[in-house]
């Protein structure tokens, strides 16, 4: 099991030695974790991921080539169109970056159509399901996440949503049951805060103390 450690902003650097598999920049301005600044030097065995909602392909590509990430995150109403479309700029022949990987995120609430997932299979290469809320991301809320046992896909995807130290219980009966199959890493960021952005180091230990990831 991986992990993904996202809404970097004021403590990246100390969050690195960690050791996590994912860091996630947030590159959308409403959000409280809203990066701008410079990302330092990470180990190579990090994958940095750009958050984006709804976002220009020009904008995204801008910010792929700035800070050299590896993923691309897209929390919006993003299109298998646009997916596409993305798939085919960070492939193309005169792509500058190395290649990037992307993830599309669905949003879950009391039930949810895996059918819409059809149209995504072939534009990107994670889904990742979080809970549905206010804000795209962060809300601080857990799914029922009995929902995926109707997963109906064999594609990787990454099990977000107001995870905290408080669900790790509940996160090792989820990985004995058949709906984890296919769950790639655990992505958390507003429980492990001591406000947005801001990282509690201690309480991440824990968490993959518990976990051993």
């Amino acid at each position: 099991m991986k992990l993904k450690i996202c809404g970097m902003k004021y403590n990246p650097k100390e969050v690195a030695v960690l050791r996590p598999d994912y860091l996630g920049f947030i590159f959308w301005e409403p959000s409280a974790r809203y990066f701008d600044g410079e990302i330092a030097a990470l180990p190579s065995d990090i994958e940095k991921i750009g958050v984006f909602v709804d976002a220009d392909i020009s904008y995204v590509r801008e910010h792929i080539e700035k800070y050299d990430l590896q993923g691309v995150q897209l929390h919006g109403n993003e299109t298998p169109e646009y997916c596409k479309e993305l798939l085919e700029l960070t492939g193309s022949p005169g792509w500058s970056s190395k290649p990037v990987r992307s993830i599309k995120v669905f949003s879950i609430k009391d039930k949810f159509d895996f059918n819409i997932l059809k149209a995504y299979e072939n534009v990107c290469d994670y889904f990742l399901f979080d809970t549905k809320g206010k804000l795209p991301g962060g809300n601080g809320y857990v799914f029922d996440w009995s929902i995926l046992k109707n997963y109906p896909s064999s594609k990787p995807y990454f099990l977000s949503g107001g995870i905290g130290l408080e669900n790790v219980e509940e996160i090792k009966k989820f990985l004995q049951t058949a709906g984890s199959k296919y769950c790639h890493a655990l992505d958390v960021n507003s429980k492990f805060e001591d406000r947005p952005g801001l990282k509690n180091i201690e309480n991440l230990i824990e968490f993959k103390l518990h976990l051993s990831i």
